[in-house]
């Protein structure tokens, strides 16, 4: 590595490090600061308000990643530039094109950091935020139940419908089990009516406490503990399947779980258009985001190469202003994704692609 690239790499950690951490105080404050202060008015215990902070923490910082980057290569170069020190590697014979080679290094870097911790920490932590949420629910109003309802489908056929009070996550639980079974015409035979279901392998649920069996015909209901009978159509969906139909923070659920979750509703025989294009745009948006570092990289570094004139404070406002722009466009891209006009890759990926070309003009016109 040569002492050029060590010169940048060394003005971009310490900005980096001060850009998570004020980008990650400002989102958490306007996000979840007036949730946090009611729950504490409301007279829940400060330590279980403390623990959902934690929790709440990695969603946010994995997306203030990419956002430092733009915010280091803004105040790096600014003070490189301010310090004529752009200027004396030029007259070196380096081009503004070579000098942003570190900083793409650096932006792939944190692209990397991002999404393993997007697909390794978050996921984890989101869950659990959700099952202390349903806590505090319970301390506060006494509501504990989080519903959800399931159809299960055979080669297109509908043969099984699942009702649950109440589906925890965390420990893979479906309460108050109600499962309304079909035969091959699609008519329902039988009611199977179970306490507990618990999730213990791949499409494996068992019956925990006992169940009943009420046949729609009026014959002989039967009772049995805790295996599952015979002839009865099994509940072949996993967790994260739930998961997906219930939750609207799709930060819980790493790539692999959401793209299972897309080829089981593409299977459906009467497929839910809006979930999928959901999840599609959430599935590429787990390499979108963090991908924005090496773009947030190339873009604040070229403008930070300013004359002395201009003061270091406005390497600040101007990544604000850069970053609103790019949440903005997402955001219009990802309506439009869910609405079916877009599809979910272009969606994702069209800020990144049009955030390179600023980059690149950006760089030749430094050049110049």
């Amino acid at each position: 590595m040569k002492r050029v690239d060590r010169l940048v790499l060394a003005e971009l950690w310490g900005p980096w490090a001060f850009g998570v951490a004020i980008f990650t105080v400002l989102i958490m404050a306007g996000s979840f600061l007036f949730e946090l202060t009611r729950y504490l008015s409301e007279g829940v215990s400060p330590g279980v308000v403390l623990q959902l902070t934690f929790l709440l923490l990695p969603g946010v910082a994995a997306k203030t990643f990419p956002m430092a980057v733009l915010l280091a290569s803004l105040l790096a170069f600014g003070r490189l530039s301010s310090d004529s020190e752009i200027v004396a590697l030029k007259a070196a014979g380096f081009s503004v094109a070579r000098i942003m080679v570190p900083v793409g290094i650096f932006g792939l870097a944190v692209f990397l950091l991002a999404f393993l911790f997007t697909e390794r920490v978050v996921p984890r932590a989101t869950q659990q935020a959700v099952e202390v949420r349903k806590q505090i629910d319970l301390e506060t109003d006494g509501r504990t139940s989080q519903p959800t309802s399931r159809p299960v489908y055979e080669r297109g056929r509908l043969r099984a419908f699942v009702v649950a009070r109440d589906f925890n996550f965390v420990r893979r639980t479906l309460s108050g089990v109600t499962m309304v079974l079909y035969d091959k015409d699609e008519k329902p035979t039988a009611f199977l009516s179970a306490e507990e279901m618990r999730f213990t392998s791949e499409d494996d649920w068992r019956i925990a406490g006992g169940a009943t069996l009420v046949p729609a015909d009026g014959g002989s209901i039967v009772r049995f503990a805790n295996a599952y009978p015979e002839g009865v159509t099994p509940l072949r969906v996993k967790p994260e399947e739930l998961l997906a139909q219930t939750l609207r923070d799709l930060d819980a659920l790493p790539m692999e779980a959401m793209a299972q979750q897309i080829e089981t509703l593409k299977r459906d025989s009467d497929p839910d258009r809006a979930q999928i294009a959901n999840l599609e745009f959430g599935y590429w948006n787990k390499l979108a985001v963090p991908l924005a570092a090496l773009v947030f990289g190339l873009v604040g570094a070229p403008l930070g190469i300013r004359s002395h004139r201009v003061p270091a404070s406005s390497g600040f406002w101007l990544a604000v202003v850069i970053i609103f722009g790019y949440l903005l466009m997402a955001n219009v891209l990802s309506i439009a994704a869910q609405g079916g006009r877009f599809p979910a890759f272009v969606a994702s990926f069209l800020p990144i692609a049009i955030g390179l070309i600023v980059a690149a003009v950006l760089i030749k016109r430094r050049d110049t």
